[in-house]
């Protein structure tokens, strides 16, 4: 053997025995840890307890607020139609599930937004509220707050107030 490889040979032997003290060392101090931790149950029973059930509820918190968001379902809500001008479509509120709700149709675009009906006169007003499934066909579009056709300009094809002209939401006619 050359002297290169017995200074390797005794470098690896001394390398091996800082590995076996870390390891005594470590072990050491998880035994120091665990004994101050049981002696900690007979002097103190209650920080004893106590300590493993805040580690249980930090536990619990963590589990029970993490997640991926692939498993939660998407939410999905109407789908606005690409109304065309002269089709017939029906009136329908997205935003009712009673079918007994009727849409709101207003002489000017926009007047949906600034509109109160608490007055039982503004409700039951000559055509401005319409039944569900009246059927209506397009006539316009008006575009509002950054959106195209927001509100769309309908005539009653049935009903009391056949052939009257209107503004409704666009979402509202399907």
């Amino acid at each position: 053997m050359s002297n290169e490889e017995n200074a390797k040979q005794e470098e690896n032997v001394q390398q091996e025995e800082k590995v076996s003290q870390a390891v005594d060392s470590a072990k050491n101090t998880a035994g120091n840890l665990l004994s101050s931790f049981l002696s900690l149950k007979e002097k103190n029973p209650k920080v004893f307890f106590g300590g493993i059930g805040g580690v249980v509820v930090l536990l619990v918190l963590m589990m029970s607020m993490g997640g991926d968001n692939s498993s939660k379902p998407a939410i999905s809500g109407p789908a606005l139609k690409d109304l065309a001008v002269g089709q017939r479509y029906v009136l329908k509120s997205a935003n009712a599930y009673d079918p007994a709700a009727t849409v709101r149709l207003v002489s000017t675009p926009g007047a949906i937004a600034a509109y109160d009906d608490t007055e039982e006169a503004d409700r039951s007003g000559a055509c401005q509220h319409i039944p569900q499934g009246t059927p209506v066909s397009v006539l316009g579009f008006s575009d509002a707050y950054g959106k195209q056709k927001t509100y769309v300009k309908v005539k009653v094809e049935d009903g009391d107030c056949k052939g009257n002209e209107a503004w409704a939401l666009a979402i509202d006619v399907q």
